[in-house]
């Protein structure tokens, strides 16, 4: 398998994905994602920034949007124009829908800086493991930051006895297996929810992917949690 920098390049990582999944089959839709999909990523980044320089940029960042000293880098035409011909973003984050939460703006950061995947509750499935496959095997990212926040509806909702609506409850039942744990504990059960969940989500984005397994493994990808404060914009690492 060819690798440049220690990472697959895009079309052996395709290759081995499907190989990985058993019996997938290959038509016009596979060849889509093959030819569009894969088609604005390099090999590897040929800079890559390591995980612990990555998680200080990114607080360093949180810091100045604190303090409402940000710089709004990366921001100008001319890196929209560099960004344009390829993207090498410095870290992943898995983060909230959370219309008060975006990642650019909490971190201080700009244009090709982060590869930002959101969903409710920060809950893991399918596809989010699959982008930040991509993000980290393909892209070179070699940090993965779970963010989650406090005042999280949705896992205000998993505290909840009563069943969530429609497609709703599809996000609740990635969330309860979190809160479950933590019923019993004291200290404010909302607080200690949103922890839960933090950590359930990145232990289950490890244990469910192979890949990222693989290059937490190696020394080449961290997955660390961390909580968004909505009333202070303040981003606390999450043991």
């Amino acid at each position: 398998m060819s690798r440049i920098n220690g990472f697959v390049g895009r079309r052996n990582f395709l290759k081995q994905s499907i190989a990985g999944v058993g019996g997938l089959a290959v038509g016009s839709g596979m060849q889509w994602i093959t030819q569009q999909t894969f088609a604005d990523a390099s090999p590897a980044n040929p800079n890559p920034v390591n995980s612990d320089k990555a998680l200080k940029r990114l607080l360093d960042g949180n810091k100045r949007f604190v303090d409402q000293k940000r710089k709004y880098p990366d921001q100008s035409l001319e890196h929209l124009r560099l960004v344009a011909k390829g993207q090498y973003p410095f870290a992943s984050i898995f983060g909230c829908a959370d219309s008060r939460v975006p990642a650019e703006i909490v971190f201080d950061q700009g244009l090709g800086d982060l590869f930002v995947v959101r969903v409710a509750g920060n809950v893991v499935s399918d596809m989010a493991i699959g982008s930040l496959e991509y993000s980290t095997a393909i892209l070179g990212c070699q940090l993965i930051v779970v963010l989650g926040h406090r005042k999280c509806g949705a896992v205000m909702e998993a505290l909840e006895e009563q069943p969530a609506p429609g497609r709703i409850s599809l996000i609740v039942e990635g969330i309860k297996p979190a809160v479950e744990e933590i019923k019993l504990k004291t200290g404010n059960i909302q607080e200690n929810a949103i922890v839960a969940n933090i950590q359930y989500q990145a232990k289950k984005l490890q244990e469910s992917s192979t890949i990222l397994a693989k290059l937490i493994r190696k020394g080449q990808l961290k997955i660390v949690g961390a909580c968004y404060d909505i009333d202070t914009g303040k981003v606390s690492i999450v043991a």
